[in-house]
């Protein structure tokens, strides 16, 4: 059975914001190495189109990126959305009943899913299907954005961090 797992960057007041913040090279390479190990990802349709910039090599890029892109790409991907008609490489649109189709690929497939987007999240906190929250703690204060949980907080027993390069901390959570 496959571990869902929802972890985003964090600011310390709890907001997500890809533009405002990014990884430091030691971080950056402590993602590349997840996203190689992980069975797969499910996206919300916003998130999708932000990781869509994987897609394309870019002539811009240094290795790091492209040992990311390599291992974005390789991985199957779910993404749940409304709107979109169609997706990606290596990707398959979840349009239908996403409590179904999530409990399918839980019960399917072993290793970690990755959860993408606050709002996904959310609505699969709801449903009882995240299992594990990783919160990388960044050490700057945003004001403003998208919070990490897009609604209450579920209850959560903490069971391990992690220093992760020189300024960001993993913190890691179980439903309670």
């Amino acid at each position: 059975m496959a571990k869902l797992v929802y972890g985003m960057n964090q600011s310390l007041d709890g907001y997500v914001d890809h533009q405002a913040f990014a990884p430091s090279p030691l971080l950056f390479r402590h993602f590349i190495e997840q996203a190689r190990d992980l069975t797969g990802s499910v996206y919300g349709r916003r998130m999708y189109e932000i990781m869509r910039y994987w897609d394309e090599d870019s002539p811009e890029w240094g290795a790091e990126e492209r040992d990311f892109a390599a291992a974005w790409l390789s991985q199957p991907k779910w993404v749940v959305s409304r709107s979109l008609k169609s997706v990606g490489p290596n990707a398959t649109l979840v349009a239908g009943d996403i409590e179904a189709a999530i409990r399918g690929l839980k019960a399917g497939l072993a290793g970690e899913i990755e959860v993408a987007g606050p709002e996904l999240a959310q609505s699969l906190t709801d449903l009882g299907l995240i299992d594990e929250y990783r919160l990388y703690l960044h050490p700057v204060v945003l004001g403003r954005g998208k919070p990490f949980f897009a609604g209450p907080r579920p209850p959560l027993r903490f069971v391990a961090s992690e220093l992760v390069g020189e300024d960001v901390i993993r913190l890691t959570y179980v439903p309670a």
